[in-house]
């Protein structure tokens, strides 16, 4: 096989790849998963069980997330983190505050209410996963969950390394 037609079928590959990927990604964020999320979404979950997770391990903070942390966590912008949390607030499930003037942090609690809901998510979740881990198997599961999060390491440093490269192929460093 020539060299032009080994490229052509690696793109191919790579294209089939990178497409099979984006859809069953689009699928686990998308699908049939989200009909369990009936009283808050998905990135409202994962702020409250991160803000809930902090409030038991956190003697330091005594049970506060900073924004800064959350948005980091979720890697999503500052803007939407707040606006999550906004609405969060606005519906009584997070006490939004700040150290001294604001310029130290702000941060947020969960409250009772916030609890109840997100136990409630909780069991929702534990019921659906529980009959997809029994058939699915637990080690399957753990092997799938390491592999995602080496593909997300992968992913994530290149990003990192796409970002230090112009378009025109040039590095900027």
């Amino acid at each position: 096989m020539t060299e032009k037609k080994e490229i052509l079928n690696r793109d191919i590959d790579i294209l089939s790849l990178s497409n099979e990927l984006t859809y069953h990604r689009y699928l686990l964020n998308h699908g049939q998963v989200r009909e369990f999320f009936q009283k808050m979404s998905i990135p409202e979950y994962i702020a409250l069980h991160e803000i809930d997770a902090e409030r038991d391990t956190s003697d330091i903070y005594s049970g506060r997330t900073y924004l800064r942390e959350l948005s980091e966590k979720m890697q999503i912008s500052m803007r939407k983190t707040s606006d999550m949390i906004g609405k969060l607030r606005d519906r009584g499930l997070v006490v939004w505050s700040h150290d001294g003037i604001g310029s130290e942090g702000t941060y947020v609690t969960i409250t009772e209410s916030g609890q109840k809901l997100l136990g409630e998510q909780e069991e929702i979740l534990k019921n659906f996963y529980g009959r997809v881990i029994e058939k699915y198997g637990k080690e399957n599961m753990l092997q799938l969950l390491h592999r995602m999060k080496q593909l997300e390491t992968v992913m994530s440093s290149t990003v990192e390394d796409m970002e230090g490269v112009t378009n025109d192929g040039e590095d900027t460093e």
